[in-house]
């Protein structure tokens, strides 16, 4: 087991998202940033869908009732185990009764924590993952609470707590994530909060807007207001005029996709958001830049870049590289010991 001894402000139970039920009105929820996630579970010896947990700002602490393996990645929320630093993108085995902190971020949102095992919840529809809205999934379909004991499942080899701690090369050092986003969390020299810059495609609806609006799409900065959450970040800037408003159809939409409703501010939908809606789409986030923009913090800056269909799949396949070289690096460190 483990034992939460401070929840911090929003943490729960997710894995890689509840797939195929979308038609039924069933978000995907899971983990926002799916592949800080996936690296998790890999490093300790998991299948990138295992349970893990989401941390959102923080502080949390967690108390160890048994030896187990833990991996940290996401956002460096400046861990300590029993006082002593362990850093994001690493894995280390940990003793029954030690104590694991994550304080808060200076850059990031969100931190994962992946155990040897995975967190063994009962699966609701093919998922541990904690749906917030509907109230289902993970533990009891709510966020962690200070004295909660998470269950863990049997880690696939024993030998997975001989290995020494080891960590792999995070994102923001990769080539990939800096190859076409040349603003991705740049503090500005006035200390202001960062700015996250992510990839879009044209929506469905782009060429109902004017001119202007497309062009304060692209050229403008917009603010993640305070009121964002998983379901969707809620944007203040310009307002987006359209050129005629139509009534639309209810219709399906996925995380990414950005909605305006009347009043010209724009919606980034999340996971946990409705699986139908009918406000006009101007662009969608590609799906290479998801984990980016879970990454973005409240009352920050969020800037658009345009992408076309071919670079969104450009960039797809350069992120699977990176997960490729990763599982080649684990491979190697965990070889001899499985």
């Amino acid at each position: 087991m483990i034992e939460v001894l401070r929840a911090g402000l929003l943490t729960s139970v997710q894995d890689l998202g509840r797939a195929g039920y979308r038609m039924s009105g069933v978000c995907a929820a899971g983990a926002l940033d799916t592949l800080a996630l996936h690296v998790a579970n890999r490093l300790v010896g998991n299948p990138p869908n295992a349970a893990g947990l989401e941390v959102t700002a923080g502080p949390v602490s967690l108390r160890f009732t048994q030896t187990t393996r833990v991996a940290l990645s996401g956002a460096d929320f400046k861990a300590t185990l029993d006082h002593t630093p362990v850093h994001a993108w690493w894995s280390f085995s940990v003793e029954a009764g030690q104590i694991l902190r994550l304080h808060t971020p200076k850059i990031g949102m969100r931190a994962y924590i992946a155990l040897s095992g995975g967190i063994d919840v009962a699966p609701i529809l093919g998922s541990r993952s904690t749906d917030l809205k509907a109230a289902f999934g993970g533990l009891n379909g709510r966020a962690l609470k200070n004295g909660d004991q998470l269950p863990l499942g049997t880690p696939q080899t024993a030998q997975v707590l001989q290995i020494p701690a080891f960590g792999i090369k995070a994102p923001g050092w990769c080539h990939f994530d800096r190859t076409n986003i040349v603003e991705e969390n740049k503090p500005s020299p006035r200390g202001a909060p960062c700015t996250t810059t992510v990839r879009v495609l044209h929506g469905p609806e782009y060429a109902c807007f004017t001119a202007s609006a497309h062009e304060s799409f692209w050229s403008e900065p917009w603010l993640i207001t305070t009121s964002s959450n998983r379901m969707g970040y809620r944007l203040a800037g310009a307002e987006l005029k359209r050129t005629k408003h139509i009534e639309l159809l209810s219709h399906a939409v996925l995380p990414g996709t950005i909605q305006v409703p009347g009043n010209g501010q724009p919606i980034v939908l999340m996971n946990d958001a409705q699986t139908t809606g009918g406000y006009a789409k101007i662009g969608i986030v590609i799906q290479a830049d998801l984990w980016r923009l879970a990454q973005a913090r409240l009352a920050s800056t969020l800037r658009f870049t345009e992408c076309t269909i071919a670079d969104a799949r450009i960039a797809y396949t350069d992120l699977q590289h990176y997960l490729t070289h990763i599982e080649a690096a684990i491979k190697q460190q965990y070889r001899g010991y499985t």
